[in-house]
């Protein structure tokens, strides 16, 4: 049995989420009443995001180091960052890590892959909606990535920092999200949407669009969490 680290906080919400999420499955696979073993360091969201505005991807990166190697040593066998954004350094934090590391875009790109997708539009936070890490891995399976437009990324971004993040989920902010899902689909005709951050699920589960598939990243991710937990067991 594999123990599983998590660097949550980046933001809270999801972390419970995760949680929530891994325990409920865990215990569908393995159907003996047991419990997932589990080991959680939740950090300060606010740093990253000042590493991250600021360009500063070194000290990010250390940063998340930091808190993987605080995760191996009080005995997490495999490590996973709670959250889209920081995935911007994670190739090099998985060359610093002590631990292999399970990376959320990779899941992603796995879940495309079976359902045959191949042009997806992604929502995030303006980091992740700019930033190349989705693209190029999309891209090395054939897959593109499209980016709403500028104003609704500053849309999303908006919502997500300023709602999602703090744990306020508003039907308002669902309508104009879903809106603009139905503007980037007619205009760059997207076959499928990632939902490329971890607080986006808890506001538009079960609100996925006719024809168009939402590729939930957090859940994406526990699956792919749990799977490693019960490997070789």
């Amino acid at each position: 049995m594999q123990t599983a680290g998590i660097v949550g906080g980046i933001g809270p919400e999801s972390t419970i989420d995760y949680y929530r999420a891994i325990v409920a499955l865990y215990r569908s696979r393995k159907g003996d009443g047991s419990y997932p073993p589990l080991i959680v360091n939740s950090i300060d969201l606010q740093k990253v995001l000042a590493f991250v505005a600021a360009g500063q991807l070194e000290p990010l990166t250390s940063y998340l180091a930091g808190a993987i190697e605080k995760l191996a040593a009080a005995g997490a066998d495999f490590a996973v960052l709670a959250s889209n954004t920081p995935h911007l350094v994670f190739e090099a934090l998985a060359r610093r890590s002590p631990i292999p590391l399970i990376s959320i875009v990779e899941a992603a790109a796995a879940a495309a892959r079976v359902r045959r997708l191949k042009r997806l539009g992604l929502f995030g936070t303006r980091s992740t909606m700019q930033g190349v890490f989705y693209p190029q891995t999309f891209e090395r399976a054939a897959m593109a990535i499209v980016a709403p437009s500028v104003a609704e990324q500053a849309r999303i971004h908006d919502i997500y920092m300023n709602e999602l993040v703090l744990g306020i989920f508003r039907d308002e902010s669902r309508a104009a999200l879903l809106e603009i899902v139905s503007s980037v689909q007619a205009r760059e005709k997207i076959d499928g949407l990632i939902l490329g951050g971890t607080e986006l699920p808890l506001l538009l589960r079960g609100h996925e669009m006719p024809g168009l598939p939402f590729l939930d990243t957090a859940w994406l991710h526990v699956e792919r969490i749990v799977a490693e937990m019960l490997r070789g067991n």
